[in-house]
């Protein structure tokens, strides 16, 4: 029995972690699975590389449960990701989304989960395997759904929803530091609370762009990384930068005709730069390319 399932990644408008509400958006860097599963007990193995294990098989295991089959597997699930991990692009959602909707197509049951309970369910995993703190639940709707997702991560409600300018290119700075959740669990963001809630005021109004430099210059202080990626963005064109989930990514939004000279400027420091698009396709309509 075989699946296979895509799911597109995300950035940050507001990070959840210091009020409960978060908002992201949609980008194309994409996160492909195939999921290879035989009857009987066993063991859920990752397929070439070790990271990630426990929430992938977590996944596999939850989603088998959650259907009406619910029966015993054991397999095999291959991976393959645009999305760089740990930097703040949602990779953990884009993974556990795409894993739970590609096991729910290889036993047959796809139509058993809607698309809440497939977030759900990456969801649950999620936290278990410690790759979250708020739940991720503003990522992992952006990453599913697509387009601009405001939410309540602490009662999983959708507040609202709006698509994002798809003449808008997405340009975004990874640099070679990785920042693991667990690093931050000890943090204290309630000093930054209230700025956070105004920037999450005014995604609301749908001035995302405003809100993501309120966000990123507020969150910054507490996790201690560099806005200056942003700052140069800003100065050389960018119509908003910021700091995406805990960072340590910049991304950055221009018009199509400034992409050129601000990748050519954000190149000059140390990192890489990936060119993305906004991504309003839901995945379960997203067409694996990747494997």
């Amino acid at each position: 029995m075989i699946g296979t399932a895509g799911c597109r990644g995300a950035a940050t408008i507001v990070n959840a972690i210091a009020t409960g509400k978060g908002a992201a958006f949609g980008i194309s860097l994409e996160t492909d699975v195939s999921v290879d599963l035989s009857d009987g007990k066993g063991r859920i193995a990752l397929a070439e590389q070790a990271e990630g294990g426990s929430l992938v098989e977590g996944c596999v295991r939850s989603a088998i449960k959650k259907s009406k089959l619910g029966y015993e597997c054991h397999g095999t699930v291959t991976i393959r990701s645009e999305i760089p991990i740990s930097r703040g692009l949602k990779s953990s959602s884009a993974v556990s989304n795409a894993v739970v909707l590609g096991t729910v197509r290889a036993i047959g049951s796809d139509k058993d989960l809607s698309d809440r309970d497939i977030i759900l369910t990456g969801i649950e995993e999620s936290i278990k395997a410690g790759v979250t703190i708020t739940g991720a639940f503003d990522d992992a709707c952006a990453c599913y759904y697509g387009g601009a997702v405001m939410t309540n991560n602490r009662t999983f409600q959708i507040l609202r929803q709006y698509p994002m300018d798809e003449d808008l290119e997405v340009l975004i700075h990874v640099p070679e530091r990785r920042i693991e959740k667990s690093t931050v669990k000890g943090l204290d963001f309630s000093r930054i609370s209230k700025e956070v809630e105004k920037a999450f005021e005014l995604a609301m109004k749908g001035q995302f762009l405003k809100a993501m430099e309120v966000n990123s210059r507020a969150y910054s202080k507490v996790l201690d990384v560099s806005e200056d990626v942003a700052e140069l963005a800003r100065k050389n064109g960018a119509l908003a930068a910021g700091i995406s989930g805990t960072g340590p990514a910049t991304v950055v939004l221009c018009e199509r005709g400034e992409a050129g000279h601000l990748a050519s400027v954000l190149r000059k420091q140390e990192g890489k730069v990936l060119v993305a698009r906004m991504n309003h396709t839901p995945a379960r309509e997203v067409e694996p390319r990747l494997l």
